[in-house]
């Protein structure tokens, strides 16, 4: 069966928050487990729907994981310019894993910023701890750009990345 890559359905809005989620969770990428405050933002997929392009991958009907695509002026682009896209909260649940979902993902985020004009640059910003994330990105071609790292909270500092479209 091959994957698709497409847009969250609204039912499929509570599925991909706790995937997110969990996903957060399992993988130690929150301090306070159960009582982070980040966990009701990624659990917000509706949220983030009405805000940006909420992608899923799929295969066989099942939700594999997913990802926010935030054009640039997004009020979901935290370290995007003008002439940049982002995205966020890429999770791939722990079945889901291996199977290429993360990296299909996060090509159709390319494939979306480089049918905006005006659009050069994909940027992102990742936690240290998110490794396998980090060979994705690598593979594809992102270099660090730790002039721009940056800290939402005192204690976490997220590293940077950009992609040249």
């Amino acid at each position: 069966m091959d994957m698709v890559i497409r847009a969250a359905l609204p039912a499929e809005y509570a599925e991909l928050g706790e995937i997110t989620a969990q996903a957060y969770l399992a993988d130690g990428h929150l301090d306070e487990i159960e009582n982070d405050a980040y966990l009701s933002v990624l659990r917000d997929v509706a949220g983030r729907a009405a805000l940006a392009e909420v992608l899923v991958a799929e295969r066989g009907g099942r939700i594999l994981g997913g990802v926010t695509f935030a054009e640039p002026g997004s009020p979901l682009a935290d370290i995007a310019g003008p002439d940049e896209a982002e995205f966020r909260m890429l999770a791939v649940a722990r079945e889901g894993r291996g199977q290429g979902a993360g990296e299909a993902l996060v090509r159709a985020c390319l494939d979306r910023a480089r049918a905006i004009e005006g659009v050069s640059t994909m940027v992102l910003s990742t936690q240290r701890s998110m490794a396998g994330a980090h060979r994705i990105y690598s593979r594809l071609g992102f270099e660090r750009t730790p002039e721009r790292d940056w800290a939402p909270v005192e204690g976490l500092t997220l590293l940077t990345y950009r992609l040249k479209l």
